[in-house]
């Protein structure tokens, strides 16, 4: 699709491609590479022919981290040199932070193949998204610290939420880079491939979830288990999952679900995410928060 400079965005059938694509910099991390992944993902998020988003990369690196071509002011924005990552903003708010938001509110479940190593933010401006796959030969590190800066994109919050608190810890305090075996294990990805299966693998695993799922469940569940896993109890969840279940027992998918079960075929789910969603008020609009 055109209008991206720093990504290409394809759409293959149900699936949105959103490939990272400045190869020639190991795919480094910019302030206009931020704006066009809200782009993207406000894109999928508005058209109901998109069932899943697919974020990988082109080149051997899926990302190395933050574009670092001015040198040591490459994080300056006094010197006016940090603008390239951090944008023009004069209250120290991130111009681009955002993307972080529209990746959590993208109704679409989102997947990363990770073709390649990603360290700093090319590590966790992956982290809002639902599923992680990797080459077996990635390398995933968490460097701010050696660099002088603390972790970012929110990921202070999301990374003991997929790891764990100690985990988190260890990769933050080291900053050192793991190879793809403990990400695996400490649940930071899910599978691992040899790297020229990633592509096959990551079309698989996202047509399994778009030929087979209602669109408007796994928007409502994916905001279900982003949002109610981090509370005390299950009170939270309890209070609405039957009266969603309620509400959609009546409608045309849950029909649909269980004819296309018992008949033994593929599903043709008629509810459109843009016009069917009912209203989840535990999950309010605030788009300026990661939640």
């Amino acid at each position: 699709m055109e209008g991206y400079a720093n990504l290409i965005v394809e759409q293959e059938g149900p699936l949105l491609w959103v490939r990272l694509n400045r190869p020639d910099v190991l795919n480094a991390y910019t302030n206009e590479l931020g704006a066009e992944l809200v782009r993207a993902f406000g894109q999928a998020d508005a058209d109901d022919s998109v069932a899943v988003v697919v974020l990988t990369a082109t080149g051997r690196v899926f990302c190395a981290g933050a574009d670092v071509s001015a040198g040591a002011e490459a994080f300056d924005t006094k010197s006016g040199e940090g603008a390239k990552n951090f944008g023009n903003r004069a209250d120290g708010a991130r111009a681009d932070s955002n993307f972080i938001a529209a990746m959590m509110n993208c109704r679409k479940p989102s997947l990363v193949a990770f073709n390649g190593s990603a360290a700093g933010v090319g590590l966790t401006l992956t982290l809002p998204c639902d599923i992680r796959i990797a080459a077996d030969s990635a390398k995933f590190g968490c460097v701010f610290t050696r660099r002088g800066l603390v972790p970012e994109a929110g990921s202070a919050w999301f990374l003991p939420r997929l790891v764990g608190l100690s985990t988190a810890l260890k990769w933050c305090m080291t900053g050192a880079l793991v190879p793809a075996s403990e990400a695996l294990a400490a649940g930071l990805i899910s599978e691992t491939v040899p790297a020229d299966q990633v592509e096959s693998r990551a079309r698989e695993l996202a047509l399994e979830i778009a030929q087979n799922c209602s669109g408007v469940a796994l928007a409502l569940t994916r905001r279900m288990l982003w949002h109610f896993s981090g509370e005390a109890g299950p009170g939270g969840a309890l209070s609405v999952d039957a009266a969603l279940n309620i509400a959609l027992g009546a409608k045309g998918d849950v029909h649909e679900g269980v004819s296309a079960f018992l008949e033994k075929r593929a599903p043709r789910f008629p509810l459109t995410v843009s016009a069917d969603m009912p209203e989840t008020p535990w999950w309010p609009d605030r788009p300026d928060l990661p939640r």
